[in-house]
This record gives structure tokens, C-alpha cells and sequence, in this order.
């Protein structure tokens, strides 16, 4: 009675210690730069980047480059730089009709329209009537292009630089922005059993063509090390005692063998759909101009893969994102106050 006494204060304690929230803070500039600092007394202006990664949306071109822009205001101001505010620039540019608001793209309403004559149900009908409607409001909201597709002239350049009295002027442009698999067999980030399928499958029939081929080839290579082990390991039916008999065969060794094999071929099949490393992978250029005569006076670019260290680490793909920004955006400005400054 005593030590269920005890366990129930335990888990009472547990709960009460346990209601509460948790609380991640992270700021991005933890202090002021220093009067040393490379950048201290410049003042530098970003400008939108150009998006070339064929993205999806306007706005979701829009969000990358904020994401970057935000990284890269970050690590400057970091270096003593000082920045306008992004949405002054932003707002300037427009009024300068440097660049354009632009609505979406009129597309894919078409053929839902005709949907709508077809023979569907009365619900089924108010689903796509309710995604038109969706769509269209989408379309209403404007959002800035990819402005940095285009050039800009050395007056343009000077005539920003004026009016933020500025020193430089940073562009670039977004070359990938994607997700992949990382081609890694360390088994820990792909897990123990697609380790061991997934490598003897590769070394025994190569590459597969198709998931399916992919299926078959993890499903031979966990049979034949099943069978393996059931032949040499043995177990559950002793073969000194003849065992159990399996598909009319008869005797411990041949028993186990075929139900190992049996086990291992259902590992590998389901090791095919796991073991999967997922990498963000963010490639960009940035140009640094002078805001007096636009010369161009530091370029680089960084390509930058970000995948988790185990299969315990997040996967998600804005954490995987966020640091492949953070780490190409810090790469490029070090590099530039390094070697520009």
C-alpha cells in the first residue's frame, strides 16, 4: 500500500509541475553593435530580390523574400549597418513606379466553372462553387511581384540612394528554394531497418525505377536477410526436434527459415515508406552596389543544404528553411564586410 502511496504522489506531483507553458523566445540581435563595428556610421538599403525558383504563388515568392530580407536585415544591422524601414522602400519604389503591384493570375477558374455543369451532386456543387469563391478572393488580394527580375539603371540606383541617404545598395536573386531528399545511408538519420534494407537493396539491383521496383527490391532484400537468420540463428522451432510445419514443409531449419524470410520481407516493405531525410536546400547571389555611381563593388553567392542531424532532430520544414537562410544570409554578409569593407 506504501509504494502505491508513493506512486500516486508521484503522478500527482507530475501534474501539477506539469501545468504550465513553454515558452521559446529567441531574439534575433541580442545586442548593439559596437563602436568598432565594420558597418557603423553606413547606411545600406535592401531592395527586393528576384525570385527565379518558379514559385507557386506570387505570394508565396513574397514570402521568401521577406524571409530573407529579414535574415539579411538582421545580420546588418549586427555589423553597425543602418537600414530604413523595408516597407518605406517598398512604398517608394511603387510611388517611383520602379516596381508594380500586380493581381494574380486569372487561372484554373475555367475548367471548375464547366465542373459545375456536369452531372454532380447538389453538395459536391456548393464544394467547387465554395473553392471558386476562395479562389477569386485570393485573386483580389494583391501582392508585390518578383521585382528584381528586372534591371535597374544607375540613375535608379542613385535616385534611391538620395532619398534614403544611403551608402550602398544590396540585390540579389533566389536561385532554389526547395526541398529534396539528402542521399545519406548513415543509419542514424534514416533509422536502423531502412539502413540495413535500403543498402543491401541498392548493392544487390541498383537504383529502381519506380516506387514500385523500389517496393519489390526492399521486400527481396528483407526476405533473403530474414531467411538468413531464421536458417543460421534459428528459432521459434528447435531443428534437432523436426518443428512445426510450414506450406507442407516439415523440420525446424526449413520452418524457420521460411518464417523469417516471411518477417523480413514485411520489414522491408514497410521500411520502404520510412528512412526518409528530408533537406531544405536555398541557393542565392547578392550584389552590393554604391548608392552614388552603382558600381558594383562585392558579389557572392552560397548554396546552402540543411537537413536534421538524427531521426530525434525536427524535420519541419520552416525550422529546415529558416536555418539554410540564416546560415547563407550570415556566409554572404561575413564574407562582405570581410573582403568589401
Amino acid at each position: 500500500m506504501k509504494r502505491l502511496h508513493y506512486a500516486l504522489c508521484g503522478l500527482m506531483l507530475l501534474l501539477l509541475t506539469g501545468c504550465g507553458q513553454t515558452v521559446v523566445e529567441t531574439l534575433q540581435v541580442s545586442q548593439a553593435a559596437g563602436q568598432n563595428a565594420p558597418g557603423k556610421g553606413k547606411t545600406i538599403v535592401i531592395l527586393p530580390f528576384a525570385d527565379y525558383t518558379f514559385a507557386d504563388s506570387l505570394s508565396a515568392a513574397h514570402r521568401r523574400d521577406m524571409a530573407i530580407t529579414e535574415s539579411l536585415t538582421d545580420r546588418l544591422i549586427t555589423n553597425g549597418f543602418k537600414l530604413p524601414i523595408q516597407e518605406d522602400v517598398f512604398a517608394y519604389m511603387v510611388d517611383q513606379s520602379i516596381i508594380s503591384l500586380v493581381a494574380y493570375e486569372q487561372k484554373n477558374s475555367a475548367s471548375l466553372n464547366n465542373e459545375l455543369s456536369g452531372e454532380w451532386s447538389d453538395v459536391m456543387k456548393d464544394q467547387i462553387r465554395s473553392y471558386i469563391a476562395e479562389q477569386q478572393t485570393q485573386r483580389d488580394n494583391q501582392v508585390a511581384a518578383s521585382p528584381g527580375t528586372h534591371g535597374l539603371t544607375e540613375q535608379t540606383v542613385a535616385k534611391i540612394g538620395r532619398k534614403f541617404h544611403a551608402d550602398y545598395i544590396v540585390r540579389g536573386r533566389i536561385l532554389e528554394f526547395k526541398t529534396r531528399q539528402e542521399h545519406t545511408w548513415a543509419p542514424w538519420k534514416r533509422g536502423i531497418l531502412p539502413f540495413i534494407s535500403g543498402t543491401t537493396s541498392q548493392l544487390s539491383f541498383g537504383f529502381a525505377s519506380t516506387d514500385q521496383y523500389d517496393n519489390w527490391n526492399n521486400m527481396i532484400a528483407g526476405g533473403t536477410w530474414g531467411g538468413i537468420i531464421g536458417h543460421n540463428v534459428g528459432g521459434p522451432w528447435d531443428p534437432d526436434k523436426g518443428g512445426s510445419e510450414i506450406l507442407g514443409i516439415s523440420g525446424g531449419n526449413d520452418a524457420n527459415t521460411i518464417l523469417w524470410g516471411a518477417v523480413g520481407a514485411l520489414t522491408g516493405r514497410e521500411a520502404k515508406n520510412s528512412g526518409r531525410v528530408d533537406q531544405a536546400v536555398v541557393q542565392m547571389r547578392i550584389w552590393v552596389q554604391e548608392a552614388a555611381t552603382g558600381n558594383v563593388v562585392w558579389t557572392n553567392r552560397v548554396d546552402v543544404k540543411v537537413s536534421p542531424e538524427s531521426v530525434l532532430a525536427d524535420k519541419q520544414y520552416d525550422a529546415l528553411f529558416n536555418q539554410a537562410i540564416e546560415k547563407g544570409v550570415t556566409t554572404l554578409i561575413d564574407n562582405f564586410v570581410t573582403t568589401a569593407l
